[in-house]
């Protein structure tokens, strides 16, 4: 439940803290008070976009707080989601600078505005003077069923299942749609499939042919340096290993005249080691290097094979080439196996529309066991509102097709007066007659618990008398299984709550400001007495609030 809410500079509020209790509340106080900016600062707490106009001093920022008691762990789950502590108190702060710059935080937790909204909408409802139009609306006609219907999870697996048959259909008809197609095209992808198979290509050959041909195309060079390497080094009267052996030979005389030399010799053996190898690799490069023209020809053959096609279809590498080949292989396989997959497509869309209707029947069996309940309740609230004969009824029609909620199309019905058949609620309900409606409905919701704390502004407008009253009573029953706060100017309602807040504003000589109290029993019977009598309070109407207040 809402527990306090804090509210500075927004609109004609400078600073105010006001604290709620469970059950039963309204508030009062005359009309442009600032009843209504309360509630403003509240759907702005809760995520509702606002302007810099609501801005009390322009030059500082606005801040509004909802402080809430969470004592319902079906919430956890969605704080957890959105990486968010689930404490017993949870805070709701929204801030709005003069820059237009807004910030949101839950619990101290910067949050998307998307994401403040979403769960500010578990905790609080509230009903606007312009809401009960809602009721001819026919998703949310659904939406309330469903949510009294506690049809949560199984339309998720619906959903999910919905929008797995979608993608099934449109693959199903894509297929089709190949299969129906001129075969041109097919040939063509096939003529260049049997062109790309008939060259062979080879992963890495284009490479290897272009290192290939560049040694071929300077063998007679290579050859030359081959020979001339191996002269130098051991095919002349001064080759470099004939050298290496006189210079051993000299080291070693050497070492046993000087003792100190002999690490010379053991760096010069390593070093012909060395020399030795180096002269083997020359002359194997030697021996194995030969020019052959057939061969140089049919590498450039090859090679400019693959470049005609490469450039015939316009890529700048080999491997996409290769990509290109296993792509049209798949495409050419995908089509002279269409009847199979078509066949596999059929069999997964009947597999996925029969558990989609397996979802939908569910749906459909929760929606009509729940509107008969919930129609009854409605008619016998509604009956207590001036409308004795009124019939109210949740009509659930199973239809051919699917959309993304079912098969189900919802209608309320609804009839105000003796030997009237029900219609169309948007068709025979005037706008008096749904705010009643409104009333006794989210009355019915109520019991479900289906949210902590519910907010009226003015639901009662436009009657007086008995059924005043019976609002009055309705909205105290509401108040033993929710928290309750309702904007109202009736007395008949005012006298039943168990907490009455009054909310009026003055002139400090430089601004106007809103201020809210909470009355205590005297000064409950003064305010009631003035709603009573038009603002003057008269002995009669402060025995007439005396009585209201008893009863």
């Amino acid at each position: 439940m809402l527990k306090q809410l804090h509210i500075s500079n927004y609109a004609l509020i400078d600073n105010l803290t006001v604290s709620f209790d469970s059950g039963f509340n309204v508030i009062t106080g005359e009309t442009g008070a600032g009843k209504s900016i309360l509630l403003g600062a509240l759907g702005f707490a809760m995520g509702d976009r606002a302007d810099t106009g609501v801005l009390y001093d322009p030059s500082k920022k606005c801040v509004v707080e909802a402080l809430f008691e969470l004592d319902d762990e079906s919430l956890r789950p969605l704080f957890e989601t959105n990486d968010l502590d689930f404490e017993t108190e949870c805070l709701f702060r929204r801030e709005l600078n003069s820059q237009k710059k807004s910030r949101a935080f839950i619990n101290d937790t910067p949050v998307a505005l998307q994401t403040m909204k979403e769960l500010g909408n578990q905790l609080v409802d509230i009903h606007s003077q312009h809401d009960s139009l809602l009721l001819t609306n026919a998703d949310f006609q659904l939406k309330l069923l469903d949510d009294i219907a506690q049809n949560g999870t199984t339309l998720a697996q619906y959903q999910t299942e919905y929008a797995k048959r979608n993608s099934l259909k449109r693959q199903l008809n894509e297929l089709h749609e190949m299969a129906t197609k001129n075969t041109a095209e097919n040939d063509y992808l096939k003529f260049q499939l049997d062109e790309l198979d008939k060259a062979g290509l080879k992963e890495g050959e284009y490479a290897d042919i272009e290192q290939t041909l560049g040694m071929m195309e300077n063998a007679e060079e290579i050859k030359t340096l081959l020979v001339t390497a191996n002269v130098l080094m051991e095919d002349s009267e001064n080759a470099i290993l004939n050298q290496c052996n006189e210079l051993c030979s000299t080291l070693s005389r050497l070492r046993q005249l000087l003792p100190d030399t002999e690490n010379l010799q053991e760096r010069l053996d390593a070093l012909r080691v060395e020399l030795k190898d180096i002269a083997y690799d020359l002359r194997r490069h030697e021996d194995s290097t030969l020019f052959d023209e057939s061969q140089l020809q049919c590498l450039q053959e090859r090679y400019d094979l693959l470049s005609r096609l490469m450039m015939k279809h316009r890529v700048k590498e080999f491997d996409e080439l290769i990509a290109l080949r296993d792509s049209l292989k798949t495409r050419v396989d995908a089509f002279e196996n269409i009847d199979e997959a078509i066949a596999q497509a059929e069999k997964a869309l009947q597999e996925s529309e029969k558990l989609l209707t397996k979802h939908a029947v569910a749906l459909h069996d929760k929606r009509c066991y729940a509107a008969v309940a919930f129609g009854e309740k409605v008619e016998t609230l509604v009956r207590q509102l001036a409308m004795p004969f009124a019939q109210f009824t949740v009509m659930v029609e199973r239809q051919d097709t699917f959309d993304g909620k079912g098969f189900d199309e919802i209608r309320f019905l609804f009839s105000a007066n003796k030997g009237i058949a029900v219609d169309d609620l948007r068709r025979v309900a005037s706008g008096g007659e749904l705010s009643r409606l409104m009333l006794s409905i989210k009355s019915a919701v109520s019991s479900y618990n289906y949210i902590p704390t519910l907010i009226f502004d003015e639901i009662d407008t436009g009657v007086s008398g008995e059924v005043a009253a019976k609002i009055g009573t309705i909205m105290r029953q509401m108040g033993m299984s929710l928290q309750l706060i309702s904007i109202t100017h009736l007395p008949q309602v005012a006298s039943q709550a168990e907490h009455h807040y009054f909310i009026y504003k003055d002139y400090d000589g430089a601004r106007t400001q809103s201020h809210i109290r909470v009355l205590d029993a005297d000064e409950r019977i003064t305010e009631i007495a003035k709603m009573l009598s038009n603002d003057i309070v008269t002995p009669e109407a402060l025995r007439a609030a005396e009585v209201l207040m008893k009863n």
